[in-house]
């Protein structure tokens, strides 16, 4: 049974790393969450290392820099490791072809026109349009604020029946900007796969981004390895994939499900709607802290 606790000193010292989600633990899109800040900063003042994975579709740097630019100290993390990075480096080596239409917009930039030192003599990466591309690859929607994965039907419909392969940089599905919820990605990913489309997938739950981490940190299989994080299916399924512990903070994206106090999740209402989704992380917070 998932044991509901009230802050990360509780069971820290029992972890040599913490692998940590960033949006909707760290922060809300908009500002860092002031107790998460701190519970990373104290972590790190006991010898323990963070490494803050996201399913940000961008390197890393621009991770950092978003970071930088939303009031995130420094000191509060050692390593970031983004869906971007090993999506980039798929997508590189030919992964869905040299030739793709991508879904993208200005702020991911980056993905296609940072070349990684180790693919600098690779043939290029052209963008072309979706009837002369030989793969996809989706950062995300065109414009998350307006659009909806319906949108794409069409698009997508024609590229399922020219067997398109399709990169997704993003596995998530949905993420909270303040109090709007967007699209991200990984919906545009469901949706090619509901028509019958090859998606191939390189965040959270997926191992590319945890093999990654660990080779960032120089980790053995003797380290002990926690994750944070609120999404079900990406922070706490790939955690159980990887056959790490997990907490799962109930005041991200599922915050509605489990009473009105967002800081102390009802321990029946979590019980069972972990139950119906057959995850069972060893830890639950309503905030990070």
């Amino acid at each position: 049974m998932t044991q509901i606790i009230r802050s990360l000193d509780e069971i820290g010292s029992g972890y040599d790393v913490l692998f940590c989600d960033l949006w909707g633990c760290l922060h809300n899109g908009r500002a860092p969450y002031p107790a998460a800040v701190a519970a990373l900063q104290d972590f790190r003042r006991g010898g323990g290392r963070v490494v803050l994975m996201t399913n940000a579709p961008r390197p890393r740097k621009y991770v950092a820099e978003q970071l930088d630019r939303m009031g995130v100290p420094r000191d509060a993390w050692d390593e970031i490791v983004s869906s971007g990075d090993a999506a980039q480096d798929a997508m590189f080596a030919g992964a869905v072809g040299r030739r793709v239409w991508a879904i993208a917009q200005p702020k991911d930039e980056g993905f296609f026109a940072d070349i990684p030192e180790e693919w600098q003599d690779a043939p290029p990466i052209q963008r072309v349009p979706l009837t002369e591309a030989e793969g996809i690859v989706c950062c995300g929607l065109f414009d998350d604020l307006t659009e909806a994965p319906e949108d794409y039907h069409t698009r997508l419909f024609l590229a399922r029946e020219r067997k398109l392969k399709l990169l997704c940089a993003n596995p998530d599905v949905v993420v909270d900007l303040g109090e709007k919820r967007l699209y991200c990605a990984g919906a545009l990913a469901e949706l090619y796969e509901g028509l019958g489309g090859e998606v191939l997938y390189f965040g959270k739950p997926h191992a590319p981004i945890y093999d990654l981490a660990r080779r960032r940190l120089g980790l053995d299989d003797a380290a002990r390895i926690l994750a944070v994080g609120d999404g079900i299916a990406t922070d706490i399924a790939g955690a159980a994939g990887e056959g790490i512990d997990a907490i799962f903070v109930t005041g991200g994206l599922a915050a509605t499900e489990f009473g009105t106090d967002v800081e102390n999740p009802d321990p029946a209402r979590l019980q069972e709607w972990l139950a119906m989704r057959m995850q069972a992380p060893r830890f639950a917070m309503g905030r990070l802290r």
